[in-house]
């Protein structure tokens, strides 16, 4: 079992930059696929992106592909969400999940999940 601890949302302006960090208990955090997905106010819950457990391979959704990056470092046991150029539609709860199956999109496919951390982007 894997718990996880989001962190470094916050409110930023349209445009600006943040980083999350999604840090891990245990010591089989290498073993877990990671992913990101967010829920805003009235919508279902999206994926947004997802990283391998080597770092070898990385997934992203068309609406934050070439704004964020995600990355690990398996000897912190922590994964980030780099997210740049931020825009008012990507407020929401942001959570980081794991599962030690596969990279997918699918939130049902994630068995352990953070509590979230806020984003709010304003204009």
């Amino acid at each position: 079992q894997v718990q996880l601890v989001e962190s470094g949302g916050g409110l930023v302006q349209a445009g600006g930059s943040l980083r999350l960090s999604c840090a891990a208990s245990g010591r089989t955090f290498s073993t877990y696929v990671m992913g990101w997905f967010r829920q805003a106010p009235g919508k279902e819950r999206e994926f947004v992106a997802a990283i391998s457990r080597s770092a070898g391979s990385t997934y992203y959704a068309d609406s934050v592909k070439g704004r964020f990056t995600i990355s690990r470092d398996n000897a912190k046991n922590t994964v980030y969400l780099q997210m740049n150029s931020l825009k008012l539609e990507d407020t929401a709860v942001y959570y980081c999940a794991a599962n030690r199956i596969t990279i997918t999109t699918l939130a049902g496919s994630y068995d352990y999940w953070g509590q979230g951390t806020q984003v709010t982007v304003s204009s």
